[in-house]
Parts: C-alpha cells; sequence; structure tokens
C-alpha cells in the first residue's frame, strides 16, 4: 500500500481524539483494501484503488465526516445510521459516537461495487 507522508502529517495536527478516531478509520480501511493508496485530495486524506479515489475522510472543528455515500447506502442502512448527523455526500461522527467497524467495512464495500461512485482525481 503506498501511503502519501502528507497522510500523516495531516492526522498528527489534528487534536488526540480526533486523530485516535480517524487513525482507527484509515486502519480499517486499509485492512479491507490492501491494495488501495493513501494520499491527499481536496485537502483531505483519501484512498484510490487503480488510480481511482473511492473514499476521504476529514476531522472538522466538531466532528470529523467521511465521503461520498451513496443514496443506495443510507436506504440500505437507515437504521444503523440513525442519530448521526450528515450532509448530502457526508457522514458525520465524533470520538463519543464513532463509526462501528461493519459499517465502515460495508460502506468500503459499497463504495467499490460501483463504479460509478469512483471518481477520478
Amino acid at each position: 500500500m503506498a501511503i502519501d507522508p502528507d497522510v500523516d502529517a495531516y492526522l498528527a495536527r489534528l487534536p488526540p481524539e480526533q486523530r485516535a478516531l480517524l487513525q482507527h478509520v484509515r486502519d480499517v480501511i486499509a485492512k479491507e483494501v490492501p491494495d488501495a493508496e493513501q494520499a491527499i485530495s481536496y485537502g483531505m486524506p483519501a484512498f484510490k484503488r487503480d488510480g481511482k479515489f473511492f473514499l476521504s475522510y476529514a476531522g472538522w472543528k466538531r466532528h470529523c465526516s467521511i465521503y461520498p455515500l451513496t443514496d443506495d447506502f443510507l436506504a440500505g442502512h437507515r437504521a444503523d445510521l440513525e442519530g448521526y448527523a450528515r450532509t448530502r455526500g457526508s457522514l458525520h461522527f465524533t470520538p463519543e459516537r464513532p463509526l462501528p467497524d461493519a459499517l465502515l467495512r460495508d460502506l468500503v464495500r459499497d463504495l467499490l461495487a460501483r463504479p460509478e461512485a469512483l471518481n477520478r482525481y
């Protein structure tokens, strides 16, 4: 797996709780997709596979986010996502309310199974 040192630098700038949370997210995704590349895209840590972006994550002032979310994923996991804030294309979570590993793995699998959800950057 190719890892951009800028991803480590991004995480190092975060408060400790967010850093630990996003490092865990990073580790779960890396284990799920060991051949993925890690890079910075649009100022956020991102995962790419075969040159195509499939997921990014970020730490913000009051929450962390993961991008993108598909309508099908949202519909299929409505109960699991209850109580999490979100925007049209992102899911928000916090150290107090992290994403369950199983949900994160499902999101990764969903994105990789949908070529239309993958973008070239």
